[in-house]
């Protein structure tokens, strides 16, 4: 299956949400950066979110990129994407070597470390939008949920995730944002939060099969999930 994004609502509008599934992309940067495993995931998760924000934007012509700015010894991550679902990135020091992290994950916030997250929008106005927030974890995702709430004012819950081969390879990427609206009525707020509490993270969805429809499923269960388009992305 090719790599694609979702894009949908829930909640009477109230919830918008977007999923992507990406491991051909991710893979494809791996073998042009040659990045070692820790990388990988770093970048691949950024590359993730990136097409899933490029698909927010609305304008044809309209560029989003993401910049990670960063103390660790990956120094910097940078990915800029379309509305069109096509993406591109790369890491500053591809070559990171990190032992496994207390959960016996790879140490993508160890690689990361301290740092800056920059949001560029440039929709073809005179002056790029240009939104920052300091990286809390770097993990990516949680910086990114950060991101909405501070800089966009948008509640959102982001996950993302990368699961590599034992031969480094790329098994399978991808991930979600769900963000929403400013009068969300208190009980959906409350059964969104309760199905993101007890849903399996994003790598263990996508190695059960998932589609990004079904991910929507999980993270929208009883919230009258409406899949509103889909469209490739690379």
């Amino acid at each position: 299956m090719s790599d694609y994004i979702v894009r949908a609502t829930a909640a009477d509008a109230n919830i918008r949400a977007f999923a992507v599934t990406s491991r051909e992309m991710v893979e494809t940067a791996r073998e042009d950066h040659m990045t070692t495993p820790v990388m990988t995931a770093a970048l691949g998760r950024l590359l993730s979110a990136g097409a899933m924000m490029g698909a927010m934007m609305k304008g044809d012509k309209d560029i989003i990129t993401l910049q990670i700015q960063c103390s660790g010894p990956a120094k910097g991550l940078t990915v800029t994407a379309d509305s069109h679902g096509n993406v591109k990135g790369f890491a500053i020091n591809p070559q990171v070597e990190l032992p496994l992290n207390a959960a016996g994950k790879l140490d993508v916030g160890g690689a990361l470390d301290l740092g800056i997250l920059t949001v560029i929008k440039d929709m073809g106005l005179k002056e790029p939008y240009s939104g920052q927030c300091e990286l809390k974890t770097g993990e990516i995702a949680e910086d990114l949920t950060y991101y909405f709430a501070t800089s966009e004012q948008v509640p959102s819950s982001v996950g993302l995730g990368v699961l590599m081969n034992k031969d480094n390879t790329v098994k399978c990427a991808g991930g979600f944002i769900v963000q929403v609206m400013p009068f969300i009525e208190d009980e959906v707020l409350n059964k969104l939060e309760a199905n993101i509490q007890k849903i399996q993270s994003v790598t263990s969805m996508l190695d059960n099969g998932h589609t990004p429809e079904q991910m929507l499923e999980q993270v929208l269960e009883g919230l009258d999930l409406e899949i509103t388009d889909t469209m490739p992305a690379q």
